[in-house]
């Protein structure tokens, strides 16, 4: 596959643990841990899936988000969220927003690969 994936986590061991299983299944990984630069990360990196925290250092995903779809460059990428709250409005906030996938901590490992699998598909 060969794609590129952009994680937004500021929990090392989620980080570790999703880095490993994409970077597993022949996804190049690249991660960032906070949200004050992330827009500039993400276009930066130009990655072909981005995984995003909703609750970051500095920014919530939800603004990071935000940004990215008012952006030229960014509007058409693939976003699965993640969130440590899994209440209704959280996900109707991220659909609001624009994500493409929303996901709940805790998730398998295999839940996430399988969405990321999912949104590279065209």
């Amino acid at each position: 596959m060969g794609a590129k994936v952009l994680l937004i986590e500021d929990e090392p061991n989620i980080t570790e643990a999703i880095g490993f299983i994409l970077s597993r299944d022949g996804l190049t990984v690249k991660s960032h841990s906070n949200g004050v630069d992330a827009v500039d990360v993400v276009r930066r990196e130009a990655p072909d899936v981005l995984v995003l925290d909703v609750m970051l250092p500095g920014r919530s995903g939800y603004d990071i988000l935000q940004d990215l779809r008012n952006d030229d460059q960014t509007q058409g990428l693939p976003v699965l969220m993640l969130t440590a709250r899994g209440q209704t409005r959280d996900r109707e906030m991220a659909e609001k927003l624009g994500a493409s996938r929303y996901m709940s901590k805790p998730f398998s490992n295999a839940d996430v690969l399988q969405a990321v699998r999912d949104l590279l598909m065209p």
